[in-house]
């Protein structure tokens, strides 16, 4: 569908098609992850940077921010935490050394 396909090219989220009462809705959905809403969203820089990095990538492990962010362990895994509790931005899937965090939807 055309209305599908612009969003995916413009990379935002895929709409929402449903028919309703006879008529028809397509729902819309800006990208939230813009740097400037997570900056309105209270993130710091070093989950800005993991966000935009996972957005890019599909995903994002421990040890990837831990490189692109120059932190260490405990800092990551605190801000990872805070993503995936707090804010609701991303999903841990996998366990220990094998956590991959992917973005909500």
């Amino acid at each position: 569908m055309k209305i599908v396909d612009s969003c995916k090219a413009a990379g935002l989220p895929t709409p929402i098609l449903e028919e309703d009462c006879g008529g028809f809705i397509v729902k819309l959905f800006k990208d939230k992850f813009t740097e400037e809403q997570m900056q309105k969203s209270g993130l710091n820089e070093r989950q800005i940077k993991a966000v935009l990095y996972a957005k890019e990538k599909g995903k994002i492990t421990n040890g990837e921010y831990q490189t692109i962010n120059s932190v260490a362990k405990p800092t990551a895994t605190r801000d990872l935490s805070e993503l995936t509790d707090i804010y609701k931005i991303l999903k841990n899937t996998g366990f220990g050394a094998g956590s991959i965090y992917e973005l909500t939807t």
